[in-house]
This record gives C-alpha cells, structure tokens and sequence, in this order.
C-alpha cells in the first residue's frame, strides 16, 4: 500500500507528507518497511510535516533522524508541524553549538 507521508528513521517524531492531506484523512506514513496511520488534524500541503506522535512543548524534533527544531507548544499526533509550533535551531547565533 502506497505511503501518504513518510519518515526515514524510526526515532523521527514527525514525517513529510508526500501529497496534500485533508483534516480528517487518514494518513499512512512509512518507515522502512514499517508504516503507521494517524488523522490529519489539520489540512497539511505536500512536502510539510505532520506530528507521527504527540511532541511535548521544547521536546526536540526529529526529521532525518536528526533535531531540526524545537515544539514551541504542544503538537498532538495527526498536527501540521511547522513555524507556528516549531522553533529553529538551525543558523541561529544566539544557541553557541546548539543545532549547529
């Protein structure tokens, strides 16, 4: 069965869609040879995030297997994980190593 979203290692806490996804839909995210199903919470466009599992406020997020930001709030499983909730830890001169 074809992927909606996908996540490449399994440590990931959040996946990239891999098409547009409607609130409500069911989205089948792989990893490996493994996939998961969560409900979109939110309408989320090709190529953004969505939550695979509940990320907790200031818990890293995981994409590639590594941290490419940090929860600003709350993000349920299901959720369009992107700047509104989540803040870069990349480029920035303010966090000496962090991210870096």
């Amino acid at each position: 069965m074809k992927s909606d979203a996908i996540m490449i290692k399994p440590e990931d806490n959040v996946a990239t869609c891999l098409k547009d996804l409607q609130k409500g839909q069911v989205c089948r995210i792989g990893v490996g040879s493994e996939s998961l199903n969560v409900v979109a919470q939110d309408a989320i466009e090709f190529g953004h995030k969505i939550a695979a599992k509940d990320i907790s406020p200031g818990q890293d997020i995981l994409k590639y297997g590594e941290v490419i930001g940090r929860a600003t709030v709350l993000i349920p499983q299901g959720a369009h994980a992107h700047v509104h909730n989540i803040e870069s830890l990349r480029g920035r001169g303010d966090l000496a190593g962090e991210g870096q």
